[in-house]
């Protein structure tokens, strides 16, 4: 059973709501949370912006290819990403934004991608603005959600706040068209995968496609209406917490109807030590997120 937070409640440290955030933590590794911050229709007009660009025609969108580019900034076509080295690269689209920094940032001359210029499109009208707005609401209630999950598993939620500062955060619009005819059981949305970073705050248009993977096999299906988020977490916070937090297998494979998610991947800043936590050991966040990038993104693949 996936479990189903009020999201005040826990963040406020309500007991119950503790106890359910640690048991999918540490459990099948999802949950959901309602009561949230960001409102229906706030997160509602935000999909409407991502739908505006992904609508438009091939030709417009081809200005801001990512392919372009040494990172992981702006749109991307179907079949940019392969999640899965036996599966063919995703049929789904994408659009990336995230931190930028200022001129005067001492690591701005470090030519670190993650932290690469934004490609912002002239339409739809507003949309980057938009973008940006959600950007920093979003990364905001994250921290807090990662804190209050962090102390719900045992640890001590404080310990991760000036680990985001300047977070490698990547917010993310996915389109998955209709599935199409010539699908094959080698074809998905996005093929089964874990993410990569520390904790993934999914809006959804409410559409069904998102299947978690059971701890005994098979697989769940999961939605949630814009208002409400799916949390999962990435193999760096697993890393992170010893095994405590579940980074979990999931996939979409795509239905008669289009769909979009707006993923934000809440990373920390590119210094911060992702090492089992007490272990002594060093292991810097952009080095785990480099290594997995170069292997998803097609443009970033070496031969």
């Amino acid at each position: 059973m996936i479990p189903r937070i009020d999201a005040a409640a826990l963040l406020a440290g309500d007991a119950d709501a503790m106890k359910s955030a640690a048991e999918g933590a540490m459990g099948v590794g999802f949950l959901t949370v309602y009561n949230t911050p960001l409102s229906g229709p706030y997160v509602q007009a935000m999909i409407d912006s991502y739908r505006a660009f992904f609508h438009l025609p091939a030709t417009e969108k081809a200005a801001y290819d990512m392919a372009a580019t040494g990172s992981n900034r702006g749109w991307g076509g179907a079949g940019s990403e392969q999640v899965d080295p036996d599966s063919n690269p995703d049929y789904k689209q994408v659009f990336d934004c995230g931190l930028t920094l200022v001129e005067d940032d001492p690591i701005a001359d470090e030519n670190l991608s993650f932290y690469a210029p934004n490609l912002w499109p002239e339409k739809p009208a507003g949309f980057a603005e938009a973008l940006q707005a959600y950007y920093l609401q979003s990364t905001e209630f994250a921290l807090d959600l990662l804190c209050a999950i962090a102390t719900a598993v045992g640890e001590d939620g404080d310990f991760f706040r000036d680990k985001f500062t300047r977070p490698m955060a990547l917010l993310r619009g996915n389109f998955y068209p209709e599935r199409p005819a010539w699908a094959t059981d080698k074809d998905f949305g996005i093929a089964t995968h874990t993410d990569y970073g520390c904790l993934t705050l999914l809006a959804t248009d409410g559409s069904p496609g998102l299947e978690v993977r059971k701890l005994g096999g098979g697989w769940i299906p999961l939605s949630a209406p814009p208002g409400e988020f799916v949390i999962n977490f990435g193999e760096m916070l697993e890393m992170w917490t010893g095994g405590k937090i579940k980074a979990t297998p999931h996939r979409v494979i795509g239905t008669s109807a289009e769909r979009i998610s707006v993923p934000l991947f809440f990373n920390p800043n590119h210094d911060a030590n992702v090492a089992p936590i007490g272990s002594g050991e060093t292991v810097e966040a952009w080095a785990h997120l480099k290594k997995r990038y170069d292997e998803t993104y097609v443009h970033l693949q070496k031969d």
